[in-house]
């Protein structure tokens, strides 16, 4: 009997002293954000599609004529990447991350591609740290700018923006490296 009476009281304590339930969320609050940070970085990264070591392989392609269809990427084709990221224009000057994701060709009138890519930073202050872009990126433009929207880590709640610049390509083979800024606002 003075176990259950214990039980009883126990329960009874449990009940009143919890929050009421209100499904799967709690009530609202302001958001007081942080102060934000500007951060700009810079970097290369080095999109292969060809030889015996791809960082660019496609994952699905149509399976009929398409616009650009001479090319190793014609419309419609979809690519999985895992493109080092280096400080210079060359592998050897010190590979800092990867580019991780996807991109599509898109463009029927004029080569241009939809990217996805988490940029994942393995070494120095950020190591750990990503920001997620996600936009067009017209590669046959000298310059393209492309929507940094997210990021991990040090980069968490990022916003910003990537300008891209082609520091050399090769049309008939797909490969590239590709000159990076990137203007991070962050929290």
């Amino acid at each position: 009997m003075e176990r259950r009476l214990i039980l009883t009281w126990v329960l009874l304590l449990t009940c009143t002293t919890m929050a009421p339930c209100q499904g799967y969320y709690s009530n609202s609050k302001p958001y007081v954000p942080p102060r934000q940070k500007v951060t700009k970085l810079h970097f290369y990264f080095h999109d292969t599609v060809s030889g015996k070591n791809p960082t660019a392989i496609p994952v699905a392609r149509p399976n009929f004529i398409t616009a650009f269809n001479d090319t190793p990427v014609p419309f419609g084709s979809i690519y999985a990447t895992d493109d080092p990221l280096t400080l210079g224009p060359n592998l050897t000057s010190g590979v800092i991350g990867s580019a991780r994701g996807l991109w599509a060709s898109t463009g029927q009138d004029v080569l241009c591609l939809v990217v996805y890519w988490d940029l994942g930073f393995t070494q120095g202050k950020f190591n750990g740290s990503s920001i997620s872009l996600f936009s067009k990126n017209p590669v046959t433009e000298k310059e393209r700018e492309v929507a940094v929207v997210g990021g991990r880590g040090k980069f968490r709640m990022a916003k910003g923006f990537a300008l891209l610049k082609t520091h050399s390509a090769d049309f008939s083979t797909g490969d590239a490296i590709v000159e990076c800024d990137v203007t991070v606002i962050h929290h």
